[in-house]
């Protein structure tokens, strides 16, 4: 886009209802001092600094929601000058420029102020201190009525625009209302569905466990030759199990924020996340112990937003320091851990939903969560999360 010059790019932040009021006020100008001059007083036709008065005027115009005050001044001090001239009567563009200005004041001042500057203007009038003269009375009747009339209409618009503005406001927060409690009614329904599908199905898959359990003791007893059945009826117990599980946790996860329902990283994601904070002072170490092993989505998901969430308080607390994560395979639990040796985000932590948030996803696996100050400074979390026996990611990979 090329250089704008600053006089245009100052005159287009101008209203531009203003620029063309201004504008029509100059050509009505300029064309009265070509055409009728002489029946204002006027020696002959054309009179030129008619025009240069008009210029003045219409600037004003142009600058009357700016600064409405100082161009009310300007303009009754520009038809005193006027009347300086010799002349008694005012022309067509310099009237319609002193109503308009009257009607700036009742639109964009408060009711005391601009009430005052009105009607002092209109005694400026009525009183002849303009014209130098006495002004008879209907002539003082008409002065008040006009400019009276141009402030009142000025007054109106200004309380219209404020119930406008009102209005929109109201609509505004009722719009945020309804969103709110429509979101509030999708949250609920979620979680009338989550609980009607927790009782019949893991209900329905506890008998097929039972009846699996049974059937393999049975045929363990009977026919000890045959390990291949009692192998598959033990896989048909341990899924089950596992999908009586996942319907637990598909209840919490369904009374979490809806986003969350949509597919979600894993542990597997934890080096982009150290990526993405790796500008901000923080130097981030990921040690990972034992064997990594597939975790259910749920587990998985809470697992990395524990992370997430340590992570973000270290960012914003521990200033640049180190922070250490582990993430820890052990035989029937995962363990995570973040911890720096900086000031740490204790007291942000204990106060804040972010510790509330990581105990709740933690909890609902039946886990636990520690966060607090290290002996050597620094601050630590550490969530431990039990977890079914899981399938090795060689074996899950291959």
């Amino acid at each position: 886009m090329p250089h704008m010059h600053p006089l245009i790019r100052h005159f287009r932040s101008l209203p531009t209802v203003d620029l063309l009021i201004g504008a029509a006020v100059i050509a009505l100008g300029i064309l009265e001092a070509f055409t009728v001059a002489t029946s204002y007083g006027a020696t002959e036709n054309p009179e030129l600094w008619w025009v240069g008065q008009a210029i003045v005027t219409g600037v004003l115009v142009w600058y009357r929601r700016r600064a409405p005050i100082a161009v009310f001044i300007l303009m009754i001090l520009a038809q005193y000058a006027w009347h300086r001239q010799g002349h008694e009567q005012c022309p067509v563009w310099q009237l319609a420029a002193l109503l308009i200005v009257f009607h700036t004041m009742g639109a964009h001042l408060p009711l005391k102020p601009g009430g005052a500057w009105a009607v002092t203007g209109i005694l400026v009038f009525d009183s002849g201190a303009v014209d130098h003269r006495f002004l008879p009375f209907d002539e003082v009747i008409f002065l008040t009525v006009i400019f009276g009339s141009a402030y009142v209409t000025g007054l109106a618009l200004r309380r219209y625009l404020v119930r406008v503005h009102r209005m929109a406001e109201r609509a505004a927060r009722m719009e945020m209302e309804r969103e709110r409690r429509a979101t509030e009614a999708v949250a609920a329904e979620r979680t009338r569905i989550a609980r009607e599908l927790h009782d019949v199905v893991a209900h329905s898959v506890s008998m097929m466990v039972m009846q699996a359990g049974a059937l393999r003791r049975t045929l363990g007893v009977a026919d000890e030759t045959n390990p291949g059945q009692v192998a598959v009826l033990s896989g048909i117990e341990r899924s089950g199990r596992e999908a009586v599980e996942e319907l637990r946790i598909m209840l919490g996860a369904l009374r979490m924020p809806q986003e969350e329902a949509l597919p979600q990283p894993g542990l597997d994601m934890v080096s982009n996340l150290i990526s993405t904070v790796g500008t901000s002072g923080l130097r981030v170490s990921l040690a990972v112990e034992g064997d990594p092993v597939r975790l259910p989505p749920g587990l998985d998901l809470s697992a990395y937003r524990i992370v997430q969430e340590a992570l973000t308080n270290a960012v914003k607390y521990a200033g640049e320091s180190e922070v250490r994560i582990r993430v820890a395979y052990l035989h029937d639990s995962l363990e995570v851990e973040v911890a720096d040796n900086g000031q740490g985000a204790g007291p942000a932590l204990s106060t804040g939903n972010g510790l509330i948030g990581m105990r709740e996803r933690a909890e609902l696996f039946g886990g636990s969560l520690e966060a607090g100050p290290l002996p050597q400074g620094g601050f630590r979390v550490r969530a431990t999360l039990p977890i079914p026996r899981g399938v090795p990611m060689s074996e899950a990979t291959s």
